[in-house]
């Protein structure tokens, strides 16, 4: 006859083999990876991509690394060529009968809730089988064979996908932030970064209010291409929070602004607060050493650009930093002594606030210090002329654009009202005239050309009411309705080139169109709402 032992060593080991369908990621050893010759040496990989002349090849360990499409041997190369010509047609003919391409968000939305639904599966289905045999044991030997399921199904639900990828950036939902202040900036992602291009120039005036000046002016910056600034996709919290004080991140950035502008610790390299000190203009920046402008407090104003509520923008540890409230539009709640909390939906964010320690208490996501005290990766500032001593007793009264190229700088210092007027040039020639005391003094630098913000979508709006804008990284372009628009009311989405020829036709609303395969060029999209029809220009440059 059984024991009641027997009944909870077959349910044990009936949960044992469910928690693999669970528990477990697919990992691949050499032995199952193709190896490729590469200058001559054997690689192991599978083939995950190709794009501008690189492969990207996944390693055992899932991470992904580029090589040269040339650098491979003839035989990998004619490989390669096959597996990209496959993909090409794959994705013309996809274009040519207009499938459906469901937003990246959405289906990892699916995938995930897809993977928790059999995590409920099995703990129910286990939980009944308990309830089975507790009634053929009698109700005492049905609790332990209950607390073993509870236990083993806890442990799986903790463990799912969708739990284990709870922290992790939604790239589409880190865009929305930043969607507000195009075309001055540009974004982008792979695998594992999102990705922020500007030229360091904000919307809004700055420098006045100042009144201890280090004789700094805000000068375009190339925050563009591998000098971009990087934000972790996956962010993960370190062991021990360092914390953003005097003695740590003292140089560089230790977020980016959603409109493109670095945000650097409270204290200067100095060691003093910025704020206290006198440094900061009325937004709660200045300019560096290297005429680079960037704030040093939670730029709290950036709340209300969008219309809703997003992160303001997103620490250099991959986590977001909200104003005054939550994402659901309620107040702030409590802080812990991070400055940030941990929300509803098993996210991290940070709060910016009006007294210290203003945004950031301690880097709760792990990053990496380097011994100059900043964070890297980390883009780099580049001035055009030396940086000068601070002019003590100068407050600054005004700033106004000459043109757009050009500002004008007026401050005040023992009762007399000077001036700077610098400009430049697209080659990067920088002319800086200085007024003091009725002498003027000239001084011309040489740079290098200035850059521009790239992408390889850029949209201009006919209706006014649907923006367009790109991740260059993969060919996709993504369309953002305005408030008053709902993507119910959308009956069908169709692009044409040039021409006149229709290359991709939607029934409903996407808010993701793949423009792989297109040439550059002019497009058009069309949107039918009811007796209405909008058209956008896309340029694909």
């Amino acid at each position: 006859m059984k024991t009641p032992l027997h009944y909870v060593i077959v349910l044990f080991t009936i949960m044992f083999f469910m928690l693999p369908l669970q528990a477990h990621d697919a990992h691949y050893g050499h032995h199952d990876a193709p190896t490729w010759t590469i200058n001559g040496k054997p690689v192991h990989g599978f083939f995950y991509y190709f794009k501008d002349g690189k492969v990207f090849l996944e390693d055992e360990h899932q991470e992904l690394h580029s090589y040269r499409l040339n650098d491979f041997a003839e035989a990998d190369r004619n490989k390669i060529q096959e597996k990209i010509d496959k993909i090409e047609q794959i994705n013309v003919q996809l274009a040519q009968k207009a499938l459906p391409h469901a937003k990246s968000a959405e289906n990892h939305k699916t995938s995930t809730s897809a993977s928790t639904s059999w995590v409920w599966v099995i703990g129910i289905s286990s939980v009944l089988l308990a309830l089975f045999l507790g009634i053929k044991m009698k109700i005492r030997a049905a609790v332990p064979a209950l607390l073993a399921v509870s236990i083993i199904f806890l442990y799986n639900f903790v463990q799912s996908p969708k739990r284990r990828l709870g922290s992790v950036n939604d790239p589409i939902w880190m865009d929305s932030a930043f969607a507000p202040f195009r075309p001055a900036i540009n974004t982008r992602w792979d695998n594992t970064w999102f990705y922020v291009e500007s030229k360091g120039i904000p919307a809004h005036m700055m420098m006045t209010g100042i009144t201890s000046w280090q004789q700094q002016v805000p000068i375009p910056q190339c925050y563009i291409g591998s000098n971009a600034w990087s934000v972790p996709l996956n962010p993960v919290k370190a062991a021990v929070p360092i914390p953003v004080n005097n003695k740590h991140f003292l140089r560089g950035a230790v977020a980016i602004a959603a409109n493109g502008i670095p945000i650097f610790n409270p204290y200067t390299n100095t060691g003093v607060d910025a704020f206290l000190d006198g440094q900061l203009d009325q937004w709660g920046g200045h300019s560096g050493r290297a005429d680079d402008y960037h704030y040093h407090i939670a730029p709290m104003f950036l709340e209300a650009k969008s219309g809703r509520i997003t992160p303001i923008g997103f620490a250099l540890d991959g986590y977001g930093i909200y104003g005054a409230k939550e994402p659901d539009g309620t107040a702030m709640a409590a802080l812990d002594a991070n400055h940030g909390h941990t929300w509803k939906d098993g996210r991290y964010h940070y709060h910016g606030t009006a007294a210290a320690p203003y945004m950031i208490g301690n880097m709760v996501g792990q990053v990496t210090e380097d011994t100059t005290l900043q964070i890297v990766p980390q883009a780099v500032a580049k001035g055009v002329r030396p940086a000068l001593t601070p002019l003590k007793g100068a407050t600054i009264t005004g700033f106004h654009a000459n043109g757009n190229n050009g500002y004008t700088l007026i401050y005040t210092l023992s009762g007399a009202t000077d001036s700077i007027v610098y400009s430049w040039n697209q080659a990067g020639n920088f002319t800086y005239n200085f007024y003091a005391s009725g002498v003027k003094t000239t001084n011309n630098y040489n740079g290098k050309p200035l850059c521009e913000v790239p992408g390889r979508v850029r949209n201009v709006s006919v209706s006014g009411l649907v923006k367009i804008y790109p991740n260059p990284t993969s060919d996709r372009i993504f369309i953002q309705l305005e408030n008053q628009v709902k993507s119910a009311e959308i009956q069908w989405m169709e692009l044409y080139n040039n021409s006149g020829a229709r290359v991709y036709r939607y029934e409903g609303f996407t808010s993701d169109v793949s423009v792989n395969g297109l040439s550059t060029g002019i497009y058009w999209l069309k949107m039918k709402r009811g007796e209405q029809e909008w058209v956008n220009k896309v340029v694909l440059q």
